[in-house]
């Protein structure tokens, strides 16, 4: 099965993690500190929430998972064959998860991955993580800062999932 994903910048998670709990009359599957998904079965959805990242309630990017690479693969030469540049990532971690990946922009310079899960990360591997500039886990995955144009977003993406 697969899903569409949806992830949003939100300014306060435990608000936001209340307020979509109600909605989808589910929890989140997994929480981490400026982070949350909801695994949505009805509607399927992949709901990500980025806390202190973009302008609250604006979209971070969106998304389709996948169940295996393979799909992530043939999502790749679907896209190339009908012209779209992509950013294949293997074995990536992102969003406290080890995936596969590819990013394309839309027309408008919407970015979208097609993914698949590969493992979950380990929360002391994510802490470790930080990078030289205090960043955390997913600050490392989602921008913290605008990006004006399309050609800085091709060089500058990694958005986060």
């Amino acid at each position: 099965m697969s899903r569409v994903q949806l992830a949003l910048n939100v300014s306060d998670l435990d608000e936001a993690i209340t307020f979509y709990s109600t909605l989808f009359h589910t929890g989140p599957a997994k929480v981490r500190t400026g982070y949350a998904n909801f695994a949505i079965e009805d509607p399927p959805l992949k709901l990500v929430l980025i806390e202190g990242v973009g302008e609250p309630g604006s979209v971070n990017h969106l998304g389709v998972e996948v169940m295996t690479t393979d799909e992530v693969r043939a999502a790749t030469v679907h896209l190339a064959d009908h012209g779209c540049a992509t950013t294949v990532e293997e074995g990536t971690t992102c969003c406290h998860a080890v995936q596969d990946k590819v990013w394309v922009d839309g027309p408008d310079g919407a970015q979208w991955e097609v993914y698949t899960v590969l493992a979950d990360a380990d929360a002391d591997a994510d802490a470790d993580a930080d990078g030289p500039e205090g960043r955390s886990g997913d600050e490392r995955c989602c921008p913290t800062a605008a990006v004006d144009d399309i050609a800085a977003a091709a060089v500058a993406r990694v958005a986060c999932c």
